[in-house]
């Protein structure tokens, strides 16, 4: 699974071919999520509110580098690293 991303111990990742809806992974000590890009919300799992925040702030901004990242995926391409916060 690619990681994307990497911020203040949160660790952004795709599957390759993973089902829909569009979405990402996130790892943060210890706890794991997934999080629906067209919404900007949480679908499964759980953070800790400061991290689910810094995730939804950091998702509304590269919302569009997201989705096409999810396209790369589902074509078994190399995502694009995202920019992180901070």
């Amino acid at each position: 699974m690619p990681t994307i991303c990497v911020f203040y111990g949160i660790v952004i990742q795709m599957f390759f071919r993973d089902h829909l809806p569009p979405h990402f992974h996130v790892k943060y000590a210890g706890s794991q999520a997934t999080f629906d890009i067209q919404k900007l919300a949480l679908m499964d799992g759980r953070l800790p509110p400061k991290e689910l925040r810094l995730v939804s702030e950091w998702a509304t901004l590269h919302q569009d580098e997201l989705l096409e990242n999810w396209r790369l995926c589902k074509s078994m391409q190399a995502p694009n690293l995202i920019a992180p916060l901070g």
